[in-house]
């Protein structure tokens, strides 16, 4: 599968509220609040649109003529802030397992890292054990554990940091 990340926009509520509502059921963030941060100047969304076969994600239909997404991931960092945070990330069953959450999870970083966050943080779910280990994968560690995070579920979140190191410059070769 091969596909377009590109900037989310108001006009992709609906897809992503499919998507969100499929993946997270009662966890999942009310239009309100999804439409809040894809308002926001703080943050940075992106939706990810297959671009080598029809984009039919788990049964989806275009909503008023709105193209189905097979994912989408969220930013939350302040231009010149130190930190960021991952808001929330899904990527659709039919495309889990090639890769995307993988790409989506990298622009996010570099994203951040370009808006000059030195530390990056999310939750995951206690019992996601996947999320988890791509997360571990992309260098973030636990810091913490938040219990009872996710309602109504009560389910705990693992608080994971990513330290984003400075770039290192060096002279051209040759130069000195």
């Amino acid at each position: 599968m091969t596909w377009k990340l590109r900037r989310a926009t108001e006009a992709d509520l609906d897809p992503i509220m499919q998507l969100e509502t499929s993946t997270f059921g009662t966890d999942a963030w009310t239009p309100t609040a999804m439409l809040s941060d894809l308002r926001s100047r703080h943050c940075y969304y992106l939706v990810a649109e297959r671009v080598d076969e029809p984009a039919i994600i788990d049964g989806a239909v275009p909503i008023d003529g709105a193209v189905p997404i097979d994912g989408y991931a969220g930013l939350f960092a302040p231009e010149g802030a130190q930190e960021g945070d991952i808001q929330t990330i899904a990527v659709a069953a039919s495309a889990r397992r090639a890769g995307l959450g993988r790409t989506l999870m990298q622009a996010l970083i570099a994203e951040a890292t370009r808006r000059g966050a030195r530390e990056l943080f999310l939750e995951v779910r206690a019992d996601n054990p996947h999320a988890q280990h791509l997360y571990e994968t992309l260098g973030f560690v636990e810091i913490a554990v938040r219990v009872a995070y996710y309602q109504p579920d009560g389910v705990d979140a693992n608080v994971m940091r990513l330290e984003i190191e400075k770039p290192r410059l060096r002279p051209a070769v040759g130069q000195e």
